[in-house]
This record gives C-alpha cells, sequence and structure tokens, in this order.
C-alpha cells in the first residue's frame, strides 16, 4: 500500500501540512494544505469497490447535491487500491447539538438527495441496484453475511435471539418503496454544515439504489433518539422535497439490524480495533434480545 507521501507525490502536490481525519471509519482520509493555503482530501478507500462507487458518485451527481469536487483521481494497480482527491467543502460535521432549524434543513437535504433522478446512473456498474423486489433480498444476505462474525462475538443466547428477531421482524415490514437513490452511511459524521445550515454531504462509498427504508437508520440512531424535538423538524424538512414513509416499524428493524451488522464488521475488521463500537452495537442489541450477556 503507498503511504501518504507517495500519493502526495503521485498527484504532484505541494504540501505543507498533513492530518489524518478522524471518524473514517471504513476508508484512510487525510486533510492536505497545500503551498497555497488550499485544504483539500486525500481518500483512500477501503477496497477497489468502495474507490469505483464514490468515483461514479461524486462524478455523476456534482449539479445535483452539495457534494466535494472530484479533483483527481488514480484506479491503482495490482497492489494498491488507488485513491481519491477532493475539494475540501466549507463547514463542520454536525456531531455537537443539532438545532431544530438545522435537522429541518438536514431534512431537506436528505429528501434532495432521494429525489436524485435514478436515471443518472443507467450504464454505471459501480453503483449497485436494487428495485423492491431485490432490495429486502440485499438486506437479508447482508445479514447472514455478517451472522459468522457476530457469532463468534455474542453470547450463544443473544445470537440465537437475534436471529429469531430478525426472522420475525423481517417478514411483517411494509412493502419497500423505490427504487431511490441511497446514501447507506447518512450520519451527522458525513453531514458538514455552518450557520445552521447544510453545506455538504460525503462518503458516498457505500451508497446503492435501492428502498429509502435502510437510509434513515443513522439518523435515528444518532439525531432523533439523541433528541426526540430534531424529529418532527427535520420530517417536516424532508416533506418539503418529497413523502416521508411509514417509519413506525421500519425504525425499530432497522435499529436492530444496524447494530447487528455493525458487530458483524467489526468481528470482520477485527474486533481488537473496534473493541468500543462492538460494545456500543451489543448494548442495543440487549434491548431486542431480551436476555443477560455473560
Amino acid at each position: 500500500m503507498k503511504d501518504v507521501n507517495q500519493l502526495i507525490n503521485h498527484f504532484g502536490l505541494h504540501v505543507t501540512e498533513i492530518n489524518s481525519v478522524p471518524e473514517s471509519y471504513s476508508s484512510t482520509v487525510y486533510e492536505l494544505t497545500l503551498e497555497s493555503d488550499e485544504r483539500v482530501f486525500l481518500k483512500i478507500p477501503y477496497s477497489k469497490v468502495k474507490l469505483q462507487r464514490e468515483y461514479e458518485v461524486l462524478r455523476l451527481l456534482q449539479d445535483q447535491l452539495p457534494i466535494p469536487s472530484l479533483l483527481n483521481y488514480w484506479e491503482g494497480d495490482g497492489e494498491n487500491v488507488g485513491a481519491l482527491l477532493l475539494s475540501a467543502v466549507q463547514g463542520v460535521p454536525c456531531t455537537n447539538t443539532i438545532t431544530e432549524e438545522l435537522a429541518h434543513d438536514i431534512g431537506v437535504c436528505h429528501g434532495r438527495l432521494h429525489n436524485v433522478p435514478i436515471s443518472l446512473f443507467d450504464g454505471s456498474e459501480a453503483v449497485e441496484r436494487y428495485e423492491p423486489s431485490t432490495f429486502r433480498a440485499f438486506i437479508k444476505e447482508k445479514f447472514n453475511s455478517f451472522c459468522p462474525y457476530a457469532k463468534e462475538l455474542l453470547n450463544p443466547s443473544v445470537f440465537e435471539e437475534s436471529v429469531a428477531y430478525f426472522k420475525e421482524a423481517f417478514d411483517t415490514l411494509p412493502s419497500p418503496d423505490g427504487p431511490f437513490f441511497i446514501h447507506m452511511d447518512f450520519r451527522p459524521g458525513n453531514i458538514l454544515t455552518q450557520d445552521q445550515k447544510v453545506t455538504g454531504i460525503i462518503d458516498f462509498e457505500s451508497a446503492r439504489i435501492g428502498s429509502t427504508e435502510n437510509d434513515f437508520t443513522k439518523v435515528n440512531r444518532d439525531l432523533w433518539m439523541k433528541d426526540p424535538k430534531t424529529k418532527e423538524a427535520y420530517i417536516k424538512g424532508y416533506e418539503t422535497i418529497r413523502p416521508m414513509i411509514d417509519l413506525t416499524k421500519i425504525l425499530p428493524f432497522y435499529r436492530f439490524y444496524d447494530a447487528f451488522c455493525s458487530v458483524g464488521w467489526g468481528g470482520a475488521r477485527g474486533s481488537k480495533n473496534h473493541q468500543r463500537f462492538i460494545e456500543e452495537n451489543k448494548e442495543i442489541l440487549m434491548e431486542y434480545v431480551n436476555v443477560k450477556m455473560q
């Protein structure tokens, strides 16, 4: 794997300062200050699939949403995933207290994201497309793929109850909507804001075309459940763009699903390095399975 200095040389940059970007869980991201005082971001995705997906999204959506500009791109080689060179967007991740005014604007922005014409992705092989009839199969396949890793980290009773809960709740979900463009990691850390307005959305390496139902999971976890007042403002903002789906059964199911898959993800990526993240999601699972961890 090329280190950051090799990539800087590859892109022909004159850099005066290099800073790692925190809370970039999947990719490696650096903030670079150039000799001109311009800030840019160097992103090294976890895999070539994620690299190509984000490249396609950024290339196709420049005029649709407030997103970073794609300044340069390296497709990698046999030993290296590749890298993206991105412009800096004004604003900071909205990880602090979020006002109802800002929650409203986040809802507007999320509605705009879901309203992106999916015809823009016709011919793109990097951005997977799931019709309503196949989206739930994708969800089930993802759950099953994380089962072996989660099984190693969970109390046997918790694992068994989790699998049982998934099967029961999955079968009672309402019909999925779509297909629409979805972010798949729409959380405060990926939403840039300034002066109570959204200035940018980042991190499209997991984006898909599918049902919107999965795209409210992390907003619910990181925003609505921490401050319930933001939910009404958010939904009002969202509905200025498009109708909101019925979230009654969707939110509980996907809160469970996200927690289980997060435990499995932590195991797949190395539980030693993701122990805190794993434990946080184990606690969420306990809300559903009603058994004590040993």
